[in-house]
């Protein structure tokens, strides 16, 4: 009988198995990038992915294609697993990026490379190498996947797994102002004592958008008949965060001491330029989602038609000309900024942008107004005013070389700084909102390289808001500072109030009266396919229609 030998094929068990080779070190990488809090890891994906190099194979021409198969998936899996913008997010931002000049490409490419981390993978590369001689890593690399993927199934069956959670959960931090009924009863109608799962965070995020729906600014429906008169200037002052104030040590500069109030906690909600100028200019409702920013705004929404039906002259300024990204023509379309920018000819420009267009001087752009109002009989002004010098990438233009951050915001802060010491001196009374758009990501975090601004994280949006009311009767005061989370509503309701108050010609002002009940807003912040809350005592983030994760501190 002739014996029957088995050939290499299936029907021999050890066949074909050349275990995962290079592969493991891919995986490595990305088991460090995890440890370190550096990737958003899809466990199941990168698993079946081992398993398809893993898989045993007939032939080396075959197994030569999955290889050449292999790379491109392996990078795409790689981008998935990254923070690095989504499709989403690039698609929603059309073709603006071709319009970035060439240094600032260069720029972003830059500080894309982290040379640490180039180091410390030369180094695990090496030792791989060095290892991989007597040590097989297949089946260590392939047991860490496996328990990633299954230890948050196991953790989701066993009950003991959950009691921790809930016994957090049934405290809640509590953000509740003393007197401040406002924030009291918006806080027990969101409720957070739930765990933080993906089911309670998206049904936490369905009610916050369902409260918000209904809030609304009560503008008085004519002003009193021997009011005030007085103006409102809102600067919107684009990449301008907290963090970015502290990051430039400027935290003492004398432009701070103007504001008679301050929010410490005011949330930008977005960290893009259009959608966070929408939000402002539609701050008399409630905040609506990214994808209802961009439907028709009810007119009681829109802060400047609320103040233009009260008799103030609507009117726009910009150190730019807005037409990056279409942005004077959404806000145009969406806020109802119908009214043309003030003219900017002949103003001087020190400041070229990413793009290449001139940034004019911000002190020439306030002191035009400034004269302009002067020589202009109306008895009311509300201007928005939007700048740009403090945008990432932008370049002096004598010499094209690349503007430092620090400097460009410390010359910002001095030109507001003699600007409103410019309307003191006046005689002027002016309520003066700063509102910076979101923060310029000055630092950067583990999830965004410094610059990258796709995900709304809160050192982006946790902007510093301050009001100046100039030109009244009573002696200017220390700052008083709203510690409570807020956001557009809040500054609505105060020009309401400020209406309604006569506070100009007042001996004295009620800031009790004025600062009391000032509708308070959880931090709930979103881009195109990307949101960010803060629930319980940490901030949690979703990409597309993926599970909630903790945002990575």
């Amino acid at each position: 009988m002739t014996q029957y030998t088995p050939s290499n094929s299936f029907t021999s068990p050890g066949a074909g198995w050349f275990g995962l080779g290079c592969w493991n070190f891919y995986f490595l990488g990305k088991l460090a990038l995890l440890w370190g809090g550096y990737l958003n890891f899809h466990p199941l994906a990168n698993l079946v992915f081992a398993a398809f190099l893993l898989f045993p194979l007939p032939s080396r021409l075959v197994r030569r294609v999955r290889t050449f198969i292999a790379l491109p998936v392996g990078l795409g899996l790689l981008y998935h697993d990254t923070w690095l913008p989504g499709i989403e997010s690039i698609l929603s931002q059309g073709g603006q990026v071709f319009a970035f000049t060439a240094g600032y490409w260069l720029e972003l490419l830059g500080r894309f490379i982290n040379w640490e981390m180039v180091g410390v993978g030369f180094v695990m590369l090496t030792m791989y190498l060095f290892l991989a001689q007597w040590l097989r890593f297949t089946p260590w690399v392939l047991a860490a996947l496996l328990w990633l993927w299954l230890s948050p199934q196991l953790s989701s069956v066993l009950p003991e797994t959950n009691a921790p959670a809930s016994s957090v959960a049934t405290q809640p931090v509590k953000r509740v102002v003393e007197n401040e009924s406002g924030a009291a009863e918006l806080e027990q109608q969101l409720d957070q004592s739930a765990p933080p799962t993906s089911a309670n965070l998206n049904a936490y995020l369905n009610d916050f958008y369902l409260e918000e729906r209904g809030r609304e600014t009560r503008f008085p429906q004519q002003l009193p008949a021997k009011a005030t008169p007085f103006d409102v200037l809102v600067i919107n002052i684009c990449s301008l965060a907290w963090s970015d104030v502290e990051a430039s040590a400027l935290q003492e500069h004398p432009v701070w001491r103007h504001f008679d109030v301050m929010f410490d906690s005011f949330n930008s909600a977005t960290s893009y330029s259009g959608p966070a100028s929408i939000r402002l200019l539609r701050a008399s409702c409630g905040q609506p989602s990214h994808q209802d920013l961009y439907l028709a705004a009810p007119k009681q929404c829109l802060l400047l038609d609320n103040l233009a039906r009260l008799g103030f002259e609507k009117q726009v300024a910009m150190d730019h000309s807005g037409t990056f990204g279409n942005y004077l023509r959404e806000l145009q379309e969406l806020a109802a900024l119908d009214t043309e920018p003030m003219s900017r000819d002949g103003l001087p420009h020190d400041l070229a942008s990413f793009d290449g267009e001139p940034i004019y001087r911000d002190d020439a752009l306030f002191a035009r107004w400034l004269n302009a109002r002067s020589q202009n009989q109306a008895a009311r002004n509300a201007t928005f005013f939007n700048l740009i010098a403090l945008h990432d990438g932008n370049r002096y233009a004598k010499n094209r070389q690349i503007a430092p951050y620090k400097a460009r915001l410390r010359t910002l802060l001095d030109q507001l700084d003699h600007f409103l010491s410019e309307l003191e001196r006046s005689g002027r009374k002016v309520m003066v909102v700063v509102v910076p758009e979101h923060g310029a990501a000055l630092a950067g975090d583990r999830m965004q390289m410094s610059g990258l601004r796709d995900i709304p994280s809160p050192v982006i949006t946790r902007i510093p808001v301050g009001i100046a009311f100039i030109g009244t009767r009573s002696a200017h005061e220390p700052t008083r500072h709203i510690a409570g989370e807020s956001s557009y509503l809040a500054i609505s309701e105060l020009v309401a109030k400020t209406l309604g108050s006569d506070l100009f010609d007042a001996p004295t002002i009620d800031w009790d009266g004025l600062l009391n009940n000032l509708p308070r807003t959880p931090m709930v912040s979103e881009n195109q396919g990307t949101v960010v809350v803060h629930y319980q005592d940490g901030y949690h983030i979703k990409l597309g229609q993926g599970d909630w994760v903790p945002y990575p501190q």
